[in-house]
């Protein structure tokens, strides 16, 4: 059978798109080998209706509401490879497995690098997160801890007084604020260490000291960190698909990319911010924007 549309990757992105394509009738396939960014985190938070929620409860529920729609499915299967036909795409699976697909959406999210410090993924996911509009909340008022060995540091800095001001911004070795900048974290009142972190110190996830290479230390109960990101799979800069300075695919209004047939949701093209509900929304625009072709190609 030829697919309509293949959905690479099972997160609110490729679900949201798999629901609004199923309500428009069209053969869709969504691939997911249940490898999912979000597995460390024991809430979700933003998304009206379902704040809170589990991510393993946000996909279940998900799940259910596709089960209605009986023109997609639900593999689980990992895409392997993607190449372009005259009529679209053929995908190989890690099954062996091949499936023809006259559009692809990429929605398979970015992996995560973090700092390398010792013991961080003991607490990412429970006191420390990426997020602070996503977990900010609960961290309010606490002493906290902000680590970044990027640019964007002053930017979280700023971002997370929103919550508390009691916060000790960590460069871990990295030298990327200016003095202008220093002196406006100062003048709020917050410090600024340079020194690499020796260790990350606490009890089944939740973190109560930040210990310093020279063997300072600081009491903190939770944080944020900025980690690197990068695509989960390379499908779309194989097929040629033009990618943004911050490393996700360029793409318009209704999530096509520079390459015809292939549209791009959720991390894999915005990358921040990283919310549940801005995800299946862009996973919604992908799909209405892959019907809107796929129309205009069966009257053409």
């Amino acid at each position: 059978m030829k697919l309509d549309c293949a959905i690479i990757g099972g997160g609110p992105a490729g679900l949201n798109a798999a629901l609004v394509l199923g309500r428009a009738r069209r053969h869709v396939i969504v691939f997911d080998h249940n490898r999912p960014r979000n597995a460390v985190a024991y809430e979700s938070h933003g998304f009206l209706t379902r704040d809170g929620i589990a991510p393993r409860e946000f996909r279940k529920l998900a799940h259910e509401d596709i089960a209605k729609y009986p023109s997609v499915t639900i593999k689980p299967d990992k895409v392997i490879e993607v190449m372009p036909n005259h009529e679209g795409f053929w995908l190989t699976t890690s099954n062996n497995v091949m499936y023809q697909a006259r559009t692809i959406i990429l929605a398979a999210g970015l992996t995560e690098t973090l700092p390398r410090i010792p013991g961080i993924h003991d607490f990412y996911g429970r006191s420390l997160f990426s997020c602070p509009y996503c977990d900010g909340w609960e961290l309010r008022d606490q002493p906290l801890v902000v680590i970044s060995e990027g640019s964007n540091i002053f930017s979280l800095a700023k971002i997370v007084y929103n919550w508390s001001r009691d916060i000790i911004v960590c460069t871990n070795g990295a030298n990327l604020l200016h003095p202008e900048q220093l002196s406006q974290l100062r003048h709020k009142g917050i410090e600024v260490n340079y020194q690499r972190i020796k260790a990350l110190i606490g009890k089944e996830g939740r973190l109560s000291r930040v210990v310093f290479e020279n063997n300072t230390e600081t009491a903190r109960t939770g944080g944020f960190v900025t980690p690197s990101w990068d695509q989960s799979v390379s499908f779309g800069e194989r097929l040629g698909c033009a990618m943004t300075p911050s490393g996700g695919f360029v793409t318009d209004d209704y999530g096509r990319t520079s390459v015809r047939g292939v549209y791009a949701a959720g991390d894999t093209s915005i990358v921040v911010p990283a919310q549940l509900i801005v995800a299946a929304g862009e996973g919604s625009k992908a799909a209405i924007g892959a019907n809107t072709d796929l129309s205009h190609q069966d009257f053409g």
